[in-house]
């Protein structure tokens, strides 16, 4: 390591146990997409701490913020920080880890300054699960004049290239008539059988969807008593696949399975979208390999090579389409406990989990430096950006 690697470790160090302070905090006090209020104010009085101008509610998103130090004009770097929980399992996926990472990063790359020329960033970026609150900050133009955007994710595995799933969400209700289920039970139109119904084709259809294909939902209404018809269910469905034009076709397909039961039933129904659409990331390998480079030299191999393997979806697949990005993950527990189980959300307060986002933190700084000070690299990350992104291949 030269001078400037240093200091950007020596500072992680130092500011290690305020990290974990952070760390626990956030996981302890577990906050919905967009309620994080405390998680965000926690995160801007520690960036304000290490002289980051912060902006709070970027986008008209309250519990958003845009964290930012300069030197002279040269590359903006951005490190991103998730921040919002899981319903009734709290931080099951790890985003506290995320938030410390992310802001210890940012402090580490602006302990070189001046001595190294550009901007940094720190974006705090809610409402992941679900809700898309990155592409909301996309639509606003919060990531505008960002040459680079860098997030680590916990996870079962070490991998610097990941894909994640296009996703979509349906809210889906049948209408039907309520009568006495005992009574009368004819002169009920029953929006749960319309439901059930709906539910099996969905489950018949995943025997003709692509290997990449995923289709779940929820029922969120189901009736209200055993002895009333229902005449009102709704339910959640989310789409997945690889590509967005094969998620919409499967949307299609959920589509006629939802009016194919209301035919068969009597009912109504409604369809709608419920949030915005995630796109499939297009992780950068260039900037995946510098990282790689960083984080083996802490004593993490990266082991796995598989980019599909325990792939789910993330708002940062959108962002991955505008700027180059990358989403590598680290393992802090085994495969027995996945993300978004009671096992993960205790494996993310553990020593051992502070300890990787420790190296998290330092691998994403010094991938950040090598993008600030190497014309090369960043050129060879740009070049693929925009092969990638208009489908050609690079010579």
């Amino acid at each position: 390591m030269d001078s400037l690697e240093k200091k950007v470790v020596e500072t992680v160090e130092s500011l290690f146990p305020e990290l974990v302070r952070i760390s626990r905090t956030i996981h302890d006090r577990p906050e919905l997409g967009y309620e994080e209020w405390e998680a965000a104010a926690l995160l801007t009085d520690f960036l304000q701490q290490q002289g980051f101008e912060v902006e709070p509610g970027i986008g008209g998103v309250s519990t958003a913020f845009r964290a930012s130090r300069s030197s002279d004009p040269g590359p903006t770097i951005a490190f991103l920080a998730e921040y919002d929980a899981l319903p009734n399992l709290g931080h099951a996926c790890g985003h506290n880890l995320i938030a410390a990472a992310g802001v210890g990063a940012g402090a580490a790359l602006v302990s070189v300054f001046p001595a190294c020329a550009g901007a940094v960033q720190v974006v705090g970026t809610p409402a992941e699960e679900m809700h898309g609150g990155k592409i909301r900050l996309i639509e606003k133009g919060c990531f505008d004049g960002i040459d680079a955007a860098l997030m680590f994710h916990p996870s079962v595995r070490n991998a610097v290239v990941k894909r994640t799933l296009a996703m979509t969400e349906l809210r889906i209700a049948f209408y039907g008539k309520s009568s006495h289920a005992a009574a009368a039970p004819e002169l009920g139109i029953n929006a749960l059988d319309a439901m059930i119904l709906a539910f099996s084709g969905i489950n018949a259809l995943r025997q003709q969807v692509p290997d990449d294909g995923r289709i779940h939902g929820i029922i969120t209404r189901g009736g209200d008593a055993p002895n009333i018809i229902p005449a009102f269910t709704e339910a959640r469905i989310a789409v997945r696949a690889l590509e967005r034009p094969v998620m919409e076709k499967l949307v299609e397909c959920v589509k006629g399975c939802i009016e194919g039961a209301a035919r068969a039933t009597g009912c109504t129904f409604e369809i709608e979208n419920t949030g915005p659409v995630y796109e499939g990331m297009m992780p950068n390998r260039t900037m995946a390999a510098v990282f790689q480079e960083k984080i083996e030299a802490f004593g993490i191999p990266i082991d796995d090579q598989d980019e599909l393997r325990y792939i789910g979806s993330s708002d940062i697949g959108n962002l991955s389409r505008r700027v180059p990005a990358i989403h590598p993950e680290l393992l802090i527990c085994d495969f027995e406990s996945m993300p978004h189980t009671a096992g993960f959300a205790e494996a993310a307060r553990s020593e051992a989990a502070e300890t990787v986002m420790k190296k998290a933190a330092c691998a994403l700084a010094l991938t950040g430096l090598m993008i600030l000070r190497d014309p090369e690299v960043r050129e060879k990350m740009v070049r693929e950006f925009r092969h990638v992104r208009e489908g050609t291949t690079l010579s």
